[in-house]
């Protein structure tokens, strides 16, 4: 017998050290990083108990009886411990359209967990949804991911920046050095998008002091000036480049082949680079021009899938 319980602030301890304890969360589903934007959403997240013990969460939020899991996050859906079976799911997914039905909610938005980031097979949702939920797919994203122990030859455009940017005497390294990097990535970001970051630059600092292990920059020095780089997640077993960008003086010298290449040599232990979305307006339009840059250095397409059904 399962029972939900809607997410409240007193239970920060026991969310985080499930999130820590998973099998297919990352830090993003810490409530240190999910409500540094609390202020933009109405939360409801849920909590899954059978019995006493935690057995599953819901990152989520409600915006005109819609739930949505989560507005703010890349990706969500059900958070699960290691020892969840396919049966109690099921049981989760009804109960959680029977709470849904009677906190009037009409519709959900579910954003699935992408498999690079399981520990552990973890699709247990997906069929609970197929039994349970009149679903159909809104949208797929398509990212490009790196698998570590089977990389693919970079292509020659991006092997001959790779060069440039030896023999330029580019220094690639860790850095701590966001505010010099914060208006480079916002100038690429408008230029050549009319967009700006997801997250402040106060915003990245406040996190980047949360997750100081999850949260890094990785930036490119020609005679000590930053000249482009990229700012990374990293969870248990992929490294995600959030942001990266460079100056004109850094295109030309090849410094995102150099940092893309610091990157494949800086996580042994890890599986998985992923490059992120290349895909827009809802996961309808492909950008070319971007995929074919991430695919030079030998990604291959992950879909990022979101579901929607109705109550």
């Amino acid at each position: 017998m399962f029972e939900i319980r809607r997410y409240t602030p007193d239970k920060a301890g026991e969310w985080n050290r499930f999130v820590a304890q998973s099998k297919n969360g990352t830090f993003l589903f810490d409530r240190g990083y999910m409500d540094y934007h609390s202020d933009r959403f109405s939360d409801h997240s849920l909590l899954f108990y059978r019995g006493q013990h935690l057995y599953a969460i819901l990152p989520a939020n409600e915006k005109e009886h819609t739930l949505y899991t989560h507005q703010g996050l890349t990706y969500g859906g059900l958070v699960m411990g290691m020892n969840v079976t396919t049966v109690h799911v099921i049981e989760i997914f009804m109960l959680l359209n029977q709470y849904l039905r009677e906190h009037h909610i009409q519709r959900v938005v579910y954003k699935a967990i992408p498999c690079i980031y399981h520990l552990v097979p973890a699709e247990e949702p997906l069929y609970a949804m197929h039994l349970t939920c009149r679903y159909h797919l809104l949208e797929r994203d398509v990212s490009s991911t790196i698998v570590f122990a089977k990389q693919l030859k970079w292509r020659n455009g991006r092997r001959q920046g790779l060069r440039i940017a030896s023999d330029k005497g580019v220094e690639v390294r860790f850095t701590n050095d966001f505010d010099a990097f914060w208006p480079i990535l916002e100038k690429n970001l408008w230029v050549n998008h009319q967009v700006r970051p997801v997250h402040s630059f106060d915003e990245i600092l406040l996190l980047k002091k949360r997750f100081p292990d999850n949260i890094l920059l990785l930036g490119a020095y020609q005679n000590q000036e930053l000249l482009g780089g990229s700012v990374v997640y990293v969870t248990p077993q992929v490294v995600h480049t959030q942001y990266i960008a460079s100056t004109p003086e850094g295109k030309r010298l090849g410094i995102v082949d150099a940092v893309i290449g610091h990157l494949l040599r800086s996580f042994p232990n890890h599986l998985y680079m992923d490059f992120g979305k290349s895909t827009e307006a809802h996961s309808d339009i492909l950008n070319e021009n971007l995929i074919f840059q991430k695919e030079g250095f030998g990604g291959r397409a992950i879909c990022y899938d979101t579901y929607e059904w109705t109550l």
